[in-house]
C-alpha cells in the first residue's frame, strides 16, 4: 500500500513538472515574446581544412582522418575492403589505388570510386560505403552532465542534442550557465548558452562542430568555470577566452 501511494505521488509530481514547462514554453509563444530561431550565422565554425574532412555542419556526415570505412562494390566481392582514412584524408582501394574521402559525404565518395572504377575497368558499378567508426568528428560533454564523455557527431547536431548525448543535466547542473569551447581562426574560443532560453524557443540551439567541448556548470558555489561564464555574460557569440 505504501509503495503504492509512493508511485502515485511520484507520477503526479512529474506531471505537474512536465505541466510546468509546457506552460513556460507555449507561453512564450502566445505572449509573443517566443523567437524562432534557426539560422547560426553568428556563430563561427572551427578551422576547417577539407583535407581532413572536418564537419562542416550540413546535413550530411562528412568522412574524416582516421574514420573506418566499408568499401562494396556489389558482385564484385574481390574489391570490397575496409578501409581507414589516413591523416592526409586519403583512402586506397584495389584497381584505382588512392582516393580523396576526407571531407566528402558517404554519396559523394561512392560516386568518386564509381567514377574512377567506370573510367578504368567496369561499366555502370554500385559502389556502397558505410562508416563503421565515427572517429574523426567528436564532441566532449563534461560538467555537470549525467554521463559526461567523448561523443561521435555523425550529423548536424545541435548543444541540445549534445547535451542529451550525456544523458541530460544532473540536479546540481545551472542550465543558464553552458560554454562551448571552440578554436576558431587559431584562437581558443568560448560562448554561453542558456539552455532554458533555447528550450523556449527565446534563444538559438547553435550548431556543434567535431572537437567542440560543451561544459555545464553547476548552479551555486564557486567553480573553476564559474569565472569565465561571469566574463561571457551579456555576450553574443564566442569571444578570445
Amino acid at each position: 500500500m505504501k509503495t503504492t501511494v509512493l508511485r502515485t505521488l511520484a507520477f503526479l509530481l512529474f506531471c505537474s513538472l512536465l505541466a510546468a514547462c509546457g506552460t513556460s514554453t507555449s507561453g512564450a509563444v502566445r505572449s509573443g515574446t517566443a523567437k524562432a530561431v534557426t539560422s547560426t550565422t553568428n556563430l563561427p565554425a572551427p578551422d576547417t581544412t577539407s583535407e581532413s574532412g572536418a564537419y562542416t555542419g550540413v546535413s550530411d556526415y562528412r568522412i574524416g582522418a582516421l574514420d573506418l570505412l566499408q568499401v562494396t562494390v556489389f558482385q564484385l566481392e574481390d574489391l570490397d575492403r575496409e578501409v581507414r582514412v589516413n591523416s592526409s584524408g586519403m583512402i586506397s582501394l584495389p584497381l584505382i589505388g588512392t582516393v580523396g574521402a576526407g571531407g566528402k559525404t558517404v554519396p559523394e565518395l561512392e560516386a568518386e570510386i564509381a567514377r574512377k572504377l567506370t573510367e578504368t575497368y567496369l561499366q555502370n558499378p554500385q559502389v556502397s560505403v558505410f562508416v563503421k567508426e565515427f572517429t574523426s568528428q567528436r564532441v566532449t560533454v563534461e560538467g555537470a552532465v549525467a554521463k559526461p564523455g567523448i561523443f561521435p557527431i555523425t550529423g548536424k547536431t545541435t548543444l541540445l542534442q549534445a547535451v542529451a548525448m550525456s544523458e541530460g543535466l544532473t540536479p546540481l547542473a545551472d542550465p543558464s550557465s553552458v560554454v562551448v569551447f571552440r578554436t576558431i581562426q587559431g584562437k581558443r574560443m568560448a560562448a554561453l548558452f542558456d539552455l532554458r532560453a533555447i528550450r523556449a524557443g527565446n534563444a538559438e540551439d547553435p550548431l556543434i562542430y567535431g572537437d567542440d567541448i560543451v561544459v555545464v556548470d553547476q548552479s551555486g558555489g564557486k567553480t573553476a568555470l564559474k569565472t569565465i561564464t561571469d566574463s561571457l555574460r551579456g555576450i553574443v557569440g564566442f569571444r578570445t577566452f
